[in-house]
């Protein structure tokens, strides 16, 4: 008895150590984040669709490689769809420009939306007993996006995104490979219920590229057999074979028959079915605005304001263990110097300009360039980072591989010079007393955001 429960032992830790190094291995590719330089950098590929456009910055790049995220920037032009699709990691979009409507849906929740059909008098229509066809769409909650939105999608959840306004739709995406959901590998995947890439000239991204982009991008339903499909949808072949149709119009198409649905904007009771988990799950918040004023976590009338989103404020991000902010700087302000004792964060540059410099553990400045709108950048976990605003000012939203991020400032009220003994300062820099209460009071009244002074300029 004692042997083999001895033989139960040792094989549950072989089994275990096996299971670790396979999930130690797999977070060691996505963090070795040995770093030399950073730059901010713009789209490397673009990709052309009948209704927009798909532009992608480099995943091989060093810094999102030791993030662990990829990026991309949608564009969608008016009455536009991007197709229905999946990913197997949480994705953040923050819309940089127009507005438009998004669902995702959850395996498992009910249609909390109806539209229903009524006759001349207000009749209901004939043939609506359950399990019949009728005039009733029932879907999951449509939900109205904006410009300033950041939006959570959790990994696996099917999603799509219509543009119904007059002007473009402009989404920046910014996907945790590295997340525990991910159980594939390191590559940034897409699962596409619709459409298939269009044909890109090879002048543009040359035919190797292409085909790369082709065995990322491609529509899942094309691989079933045709037979076997339609039989387990209960609908004709020919249906399944125009679902399996490339016809070159890409991921974002153009709506040619109109969308009508309920709108999120509409005065109507959502239609609830029974369902355990519609007070839960089904029904969590996505979305969250950042221009809002009123939010802001960190405000000076001379420097500017900062709007955090986490899990406290949107609680569907502590299953995607992400985040984001939104900053502005006035003119020449400064964001402190500060470290991330949690996650890396991934910025991209909305408006104006600024200065930025990063320092590794080695001391070491791995960046020290100027960065402008449309440019993207990652600032590494642990890694002290500072930003100063140009004339014109800076706007920027940084995305975060965790849910509820924590700032370690070296200036301000906050900072960790603050809670040393003047005699430690003193020591440690060889400076006065005098000198190293400067260290520690000189911005007492301010954190984060630090308008400029008359000595620094």
């Amino acid at each position: 008895m004692a042997t083999k429960l001895l033989t139960t032992i040792l094989v549950s830790l072989l089994v275990s150590c096996a299971l670790g190094e396979r999930y130690q291995g797999r977070l060691t590719e996505a963090q070795q984040c040995r770093l030399q330089r950073l730059a901010a950098t713009q789209p490397s590929q673009r990709i052309r669709h009948e209704g927009g456009v798909t532009e992608m910055w480099d995943d091989n790049d060093d810094q999102f490689q030791c993030a662990g995220v990829s990026a991309v920037r949608n564009i969608l032009e008016p009455n536009s769809l991007s197709l229905p699709n999946f990913q197997p990691m949480p994705r953040m979009v923050y819309i940089e420009k127009g507005q438009g409507l998004i669902s995702v849906v959850y395996p498992g929740c009910a249609e909390t939306y109806h539209s229903q059909q009524t006759g001349p008098r207000g009749q209901q229509q004939e043939g609506q007993q359950t399990g019949q066809r009728s005039d009733r769409d029932l879907h999951q909650k449509v939900n109205r996006i904006l410009q300033g939105d950041i939006i959570a999608l959790p990994a696996g959840a099917a999603h799509w995104c219509f543009n119904d306004g007059d002007e473009e739709l402009v989404a920046i995406s910014v996907s945790d490979i590295n997340h525990q959901n991910n159980q594939l590998d390191q590559q940034p995947r897409q699962f596409y219920l619709a459409g298939s890439l269009p044909r890109q000239s090879q002048s543009q991204i040359g035919s190797q590229k292409e085909s790369q982009l082709r065995e990322k991008f491609q529509n899942m339903f094309n691989a079933f057999d045709s037979q076997m499909l339609a039989e387990a949808l209960n609908v004709p072949r020919e249906v399944v074979r125009r679902m399996q149709n490339v016809d070159d119009r890409g991921l974002i198409v153009k709506v040619r028959r109109g969308m009508a649905m309920i709108r999120p904007d509409e005065e109507e009771e959502p239609f609830r079915l029974p369902n355990g988990l519609e007070e839960g799950f089904c029904t969590m918040k996505i979305r969250q605005n950042l221009d809002n004023i009123k939010e802001a976590d960190v405000y000076s009338r001379q420097a500017g304001r900062l709007v955090q989103v986490n899990m406290q404020k949107l609680p569907i991000l502590r299953s995607m263990d992400m985040s984001a902010e939104k900053g502005e700087l006035y003119p020449n302000a400064v964001y402190t110097p500060h470290w991330n004792a949690h996650g890396h964060t991934v910025v991209y540059v909305t408006q104006g300009e600024a200065r930025v410099q990063v320092v590794s553990h080695n001391g070491q400045n791995v960046m020290d360039s100027r960065v402008t709108r449309g440019e993207m950048f990652v600032i590494p976990q642990f890694f002290a980072s500072m930003l100063k605003a140009g004339n014109n000012g800076c706007q920027f939203v940084a995305m975060k591989t965790t849910s509820l991020p924590m700032k370690s400032p070296l200036a301000g009220y906050t900072s960790v010079f603050r809670a040393m003994p003047d005699q430690v300062i003193a020591e440690s820099y060889q400076v006065s007393p005098s000198q190293a209460q400067d260290l520690k009071y000189n911005r007492l009244h301010q954190t984060l955001f630090m308008p400029p002074t008359q000595r620094s300029s």
